[in-house]
């Protein structure tokens, strides 16, 4: 028994000016218009960077949220927010508690242990925070030194009893104990 064919039925054409098949899209049909187009791209280019950045960012308002990290560190110095150092710096640090700077800050396992896990959980992964600055320091690093270069933060500064050293941050950065770093909230202290 043979197949019986069937012709292919194509749909109706809607209207007898409208093509059959879709034209491509012409994104510009004046300079203007391109110019308009390109700029609009950019501006959503500029707004995911931005909002990468601030997601970035956002990891440094993360320091209070393990209370026994604010209990253990910040009885001694701000609870640096976690962000500013990348994990591996983290994990020598809380390695070296016995010897932290040259104090004993050491901590029983079980805190250690929790503390370090949230510190490497909330590392700084982005470029600006990812490098592992001299010494596991915080003010060595790169983007540290940049921000407080000479000429932005003079060196008399670090000298004053109301500021002691760089790593005061609390000193002139108002909310640094919220993880607040934005130039808004700088007070440099006389």
């Amino acid at each position: 028994m043979a197949h019986k064919t069937f012709p292919l039925r194509t749909p109706p054409r809607p209207h007898p000016h409208v093509p059959l098949r879709p034209q491509p899209h012409a994104l510009a049909r004046t300079p203007q218009r391109a110019l308009a187009q390109v700029a609009a791209a950019l501006v959503v280019l500029l707004a995911s960077a931005l909002a990468s950045t601030a997601q970035a960012d956002s990891k440094l308002a993360t320091a209070t949220s393990l209370p026994k990290y604010q209990q253990e560190c910040a009885a001694c110095h701000v609870a640096y927010p976690p962000g500013l150092l990348p994990a591996a710096s983290w994990q020598r640090v809380i390695g070296g508690l016995a010897k932290h700077y040259g104090t004993d800050a050491s901590l029983d396992d079980a805190s250690r242990r929790e503390i370090g896990a949230w510190l490497a959980a909330n590392a700084g992964t982005s470029k600006r925070f990812s490098e592992q600055p001299p010494q596991d320091r915080i003010t060595r690093s790169a983007w540290f030194l940049r921000q407080h270069r000479e000429g932005e933060v003079s060196a008399d500064v670090w000298k004053r009893a109301s500021v002691g050293s760089p790593s005061n941050c609390q000193a002139c950065h108002t909310g640094a104990d919220q993880g607040d770093f934005s130039e808004r909230n700088i007070r440099i202290p006389k």
